[in-house]
């Protein structure tokens, strides 16, 4: 997997380069950057777009309205993906990048122990019930795997991280479906309200998939914020 600690950090860094600061990413940005990372985008293509976003914004003769979402760049961001895409036709064929380079920077012990913490939130975290799902149920479920994931890691040199990965979006998919069947409707449509009013200047930007599925992300990380349910991904260690 590329840039398992980079992704986030170096695009909430550029983003605020280029703006000059002064701003925190909101939930929409974390979210946009999940529907980013979750489609494959590289992280080189996030950051060309957000580049090639402000140097259209710095070429403009008026600039009374800040860039203040990183929803902005996505046009820009996409373009970038499609660009690389098609520079990489005809190097399929090209030497692989060595394993070892690619996970490069994860320790086993560093991995182990994001995955007991990890567990000890889930253990501690208060959580609904209702809509016929103990949602505590499932993140002591989740929890008990962690530590057996923690310990295979410890137990077993040369672990797949592409494999481990998979596993902690399928707990995390598990926990937020649980979630969701156990929060009020009118939570749930509010949370969603919230994403529609933070999208509609950015609604001319995208497709109405990316749309669906930035309501989705959204959605899936205030849920987890309020009830103090922490992000399984690597990418978040």
């Amino acid at each position: 997997m590329e840039n398992y600690f980079n992704y986030f950090t170096e695009i909430e860094e550029q983003f605020l380069r280029r703006r000059g600061g002064g701003l925190l990413l909101s939930t929409l940005d974390w979210a946009l950057i999940e529907t980013w990372k979750d489609a494959g985008i590289p992280l080189e293509a996030v950051l060309r777009g957000i580049d090639a976003a402000f140097d259209r914004y710095d070429q403009r003769p008026s600039k009374t309205k800040k860039v203040n979402s990183l929803a902005y760049c996505s046009q820009e961001v996409l373009a970038a993906a499609e660009d690389m895409k098609e520079a990489a036709v005809g190097a399929a064929g090209a030497e692989p990048e060595p394993s070892s380079k690619r996970e490069a920077g994860l320790e086993p012990e560093a991995v182990a122990a994001f995955l007991r913490r990890n567990a000890d939130l889930l253990k501690a975290a208060q959580l609904p019930e209702g809509g016929g799902v103990s949602t505590p149920t499932v993140a002591l479920e989740g929890a008990k795997t962690l530590h057996r994931l923690a310990g295979e890691i410890e137990s077993k040199p040369g672990a797949r991280w592409e494999e481990l990965e998979r596993r902690l979006t399928v707990l995390e998919e598990k926990l937020f479906a649980a979630l969701l069947a156990s929060t009020p409707d009118e939570e749930i449509v509010a949370v969603r309200a919230q994403a529609d009013r933070d999208l509609i200047p950015y609604r001319h930007k995208m497709s109405g998939v990316q749309i669906e599925q930035l309501q989705k992300q959204y959605v899936h990380k205030r849920l987890l914020e309020k009830y103090g349910v922490p992000r399984l991904s690597l990418f978040y260690m």
